[in-house]
């Protein structure tokens, strides 16, 4: 046996020299090469050993062994950098400025100047870690003894994430600005007291420089990122929401130290009646307080956006029992290879995917799939992973691990789905690009203006008025309305079963008006069962006929394939070697049986084998046909020999959901490579609108064409391989979660329960998020149609209103949050 496990820790060759000679001592290992580089050993042993043999033979070293095939980083650590963070160390940009594009290091988006939000951590295998009081290196996955000082190991908590320690600094700072910015705004808001109090301790210019001291922490370190972030934009010349709040409380703050510093150098219309020049430290203060009041809502709405993906990750368990030599073991979840045998105990998450082998019980799948009853599984059925077991224990066999189970999968695809980008971006960016080059100019613009036509003092109302048009206006509202309500939608599908591949799909859902389904799998169960095997040829038994049907398709994959291989073990049926087995697309499949060619399929299969179909013997099948029968003739050295008889029952779901997607306006098609007796009988008890039999994959592809080509939207659900090229063509492809991974991989919607209803719920959901993405685009649009010329002070002439910057920034602040409270309304739609 030759194993290969990565190793954590190594650092030089005396390390690789050290680890190397320690595996090599232990009894059974023929042979160790350990590779510095790599990171990995690969050891050569007599027979099979568990990888706790040589994670012992290291102990108490600062090396840790572990399986390649997982993320293991996290939880065996390399002793300089002990880490178990929440994220991943991926960050991207939350309005997504440059579509997919991530970082390794945190910091503020290049384009926008929004703080990059940390991609959840989507490890649903992490193992409990214990760690040293004394020695926080050490760390390991069972309580004990630390090597180095004897101290009893307590459980490792994990590092915030980055999004949590990017709260908890801005909390920080907002304490400080807030701390700072009250007693400045006091002093300012005192001048408007009868008697002013605080001019009897002091004057007017000692309390203006009280101000200046007191507003230093606000700017220079509580909200200096927003500085930085418009110098920022304006070197790459890419202006955002930074560079007008940057200007904007720039402007204000610099004006108020050049009027206390050169009082003189302005006319008498910028100076008080003290003689004095008039100063904004309070608005400064203020307006720059308010917006980091507003990313620090922000920060804190923006964490609940990705629930979804974070209640997921809670479903996996960190320890399963597994069975070794017919005893109960505790091990940790990331411990479980490929064909262990598990026990699961009543109560418990399933830790993997697997078969059960022994016991019978009820499984909870409904954060998985959306079914609210749980459903009763016995020996031979499979299980996921985060679903919960009921009250019957079971044993079941590791068939999918770490990466690779249903639950890892879903949190993958909801992730990255949560960061893709809608069409309908597409328009905000080209409006946000324009934008605050826009405002910059209506804000010189109002200036000027007030200059010219304003009353005294002039230059005072013309410049605070240009601040306030500078900081109302909110670019980052428009930016945040469509990825937010992307992402709260995706993760609400998710957890009814509907798994949305990209923003674009949910758009697109929004807008179709045809439905193209298969039969098999999705208007039916997808489980055929042999009702009758009919004998042609008299010189075929029953039983030689299923012989044959059984040595054919025990090499296929096909639902059909499986029913008769299940029929024939069940007849105690004994298979013969096949050989030259193809499968013919849409037909049938074909190989050679006693040295004899053997055919089995359709009409036009036996066509393809030159098999002659009597008339009589058309009509014995149709028989079966108009009752939604599906027929296999097969066919022995060119002669047909007789037929297999196939029933799949109609989900109890189809008619209620085709009912549903029909009222909503979306006309319902059945395309089937089945006959067209069957067909018919099919689409007749569903009331569907329209139907075609004897397709090819190539056929379907072309109705799909033929109907976008007359300007309809298509949908096209499906679950098998031979659906994959119309999934792929169709607009929006949906495939059903019990079908091929070829059909899943070509589709843009998958539904984890497979059957049509959660194509109604695909189509609420899309069109709840299409409804919130309108209506925060609407409000942002209106928010800063409106504010922007009351900024100006447009109302001004007729009702003598103006804004004042500080009311602008509480504003601006609370308009990219209100964006983000109505995407979390989307947490308690139903769908």
């Amino acid at each position: 046996m030759k194993h290969i496990y990565k190793i954590s820790g190594m650092s030089c060759n005396g390390c690789r020299t050290h680890v190397e000679k320690s595996l090599a001592q232990v009894p059974g290992v023929t042979h160790v090469a350990v590779d510095l580089a790599q990171a990995q050993a690969t050891i050569e042993m007599e027979s099979h050993m568990e990888i706790e043999t040589f994670q012992d033979a290291l102990k108490g070293t600062s090396y840790h062994i572990h399986l390649p095939e997982q993320n293991h980083h996290a939880h065996h650590p390399a002793p300089a950098k002990p880490k178990e963070n929440k994220g991943n160390g991926i960050f991207y940009c939350p309005m997504h400025c440059e579509g997919d594009k991530t970082y390794t290091q945190p910091g503020d988006c290049p384009v926008c100047g929004m703080p990059l939000v940390e991609e959840q951590n989507l490890n649903t295998t992490s193992a409990a870690q214990w760690t040293c009081p004394m020695h926080p290196e050490v760390v390991q996955h069972e309580p004990g003894a630390c090597p180095l000082c004897g101290m009893e190991l307590v459980p490792k908590e994990p590092d915030l994430s980055a999004e949590e320690k990017t709260y908890n600094a801005l909390l920080k700072k907002f304490r400080i600005a807030t701390g700072f910015t009250l007693p400045i705004f006091l002093i300012a808001m005192s001048e408007m007291l009868p008697g002013n109090p605080l001019y009897q301790i002091m004057d007017m210019k000692y309390w203006n420089w009280v101000q200046l001291v007191l507003s230093i922490p606000v700017v220079f370190y509580a909200t200096w990122m927003f500085f930085q972030r418009a110098y920022s934009s304006i070197v790459r010349r890419s202006p955002n929401m930074f560079t007008l709040i940057g200007i904007g409380a720039g402007v204000a703050w610099l004006f108020s130290v050049m009027g206390l510093l050169f009082p003189d150098f302005f006319p008498e219309q910028f100076k008080t009646h003290m003689g004095t020049v008039h100063v904004y430290f309070e608005a400064a203060t203020v307006i720059l307080t308010l917006v980091l009041l507003g990313q620090l809502l922000e920060a804190r709405a923006h964490s609940k956006t990705n629930s979804a993906v974070k209640e997921l990750l809670k479903l996996a368990p960190n320890k399963a029992t597994k069975m070794v030599h017919g005893q109960e073991v505790e091990v940790a979840i990331d411990k479980i290879m490929l064909g262990d045998l598990l026990r699961v105990k009543p109560g418990e998450k399933i830790p993997v995917d697997g078969i059960i082998t022994e016991g019978n019980t009820h499984i909870d799948g409904a954060m998985i799939t959306g079914e609210p009853l749980p459903v009763y599984k016995s020996k031979g059925d499979t299980v996921s992973s985060g679903t919960i077991n009921g009250n019957q224990s079971f044993l079941m066999r590791a068939e999918k691990v770490g990466s690779d189970t249903l639950l890892a999968q879903i949190i993958k695809m909801v992730n990255d789905a949560s960061r893709s980008r809608a069409p309908i971006q597409k328009l905000v960016d080209t409006i946000s690009f324009y934008f605050v080059p826009a405002v910059v100019l209506v804000s010189i613009l109002t200036f000027v203006v007030w200059v010219m036509v304003g009353p005294e003092p002039a230059y005072v109302y013309a410049l605070v008025n240009a601040v306030a048009v500078l900081i109302i206006a909110c670019p980052c509202a428009l930016g945040l309305a469509t990825p937010m309500s992307v992402m709260v939608g995706v993760g609400k599908g998710a957890q009814h079963g509907v798994l949305v591949k990209n923003a674009e799909a949910l758009e697109k859902m929004n807008k179709i008006t045809t439905l193209i389904v298969d039969k098999t799998g999705t208007l039916t169960e997808g489980k055929p069962t042999v009702e009758k095997i009919e004998v042609l040829d008299n010189q075929f038994s029953e039983k030689e006929i299923l012989q044959y049907i059984v040595s054919l398709n025990r090499n296929s994959e096909h639902p059909l394939a499986e029913a008769t291989v299940k029929y024939g073990n069940e007849q105690l049926v004994e298979p013969l070697q096949a050989d030259a087995f193809m499968a013919v697309t849409g037909k049938g499949v074909e190989g050679k049986v006693k040295g004899k060619a053997v055919s089995l399929g359709n009409e036009k299969l036996m066509e393809h084998a030159h098999a002659t179909l009597t008339p009589e013997m058309k009509e014995k099948a149709k028989t079966f046909q108009q009752k939604g029968k599906t027929v296999s003739y097969l066919a022995v050295a060119r002669m047909v020999a007789g037929f297999v008889v196939l029933g799949d029952k109609i989900k109890e779901t189809s008619a209620h959901a085709i009912n549903a997607l029909q009222a909503k306006g979306i006309e319902v098609v059945m395309l089937t490579g089945d006959n067209i007796q069957t067909a018919q009988a099919v689409a007749t008890e569903l009331h569907l609108a329209d139907f075609k039999a004897n397709l090819l994959p190539e056929d379907k592809l072309k109705e799909v064409e033929r109907l976008q080509a007359q300007g309809k939207v298509v949908a096209m659900a499906g679950d098998g391989i031979n659906d994959a090229p119309a999934l792929a063509k169709s607009d929006v492809g949906i495939a059903m979660g019990t079908g091929t991974d070829v059909a899943i991989e070509s589709a843009m919607i998958t539904l984890v329960k497979g059957d049509l209803q959660g194509i109604v719920k695909a189509r609420n959901l899309s069109d709840a998020v299409m409804k919130n993405i309108k209506q925060n685009l609407f409000f942002a649009v209106i928010y800063n149609t409106l504010g922007i010329p009351i900024a100006a002070g447009i109302l001004f002439p007729v009702f003598g209103i103006l804004l004042s910057p500080m009311l602008a920034a509480l504003a601006m602040s609370f308009s990219s949050v209100s964006v983000i409270g109505n995407a979390l309304r989307l947490r308690s739609h139903v769908i």
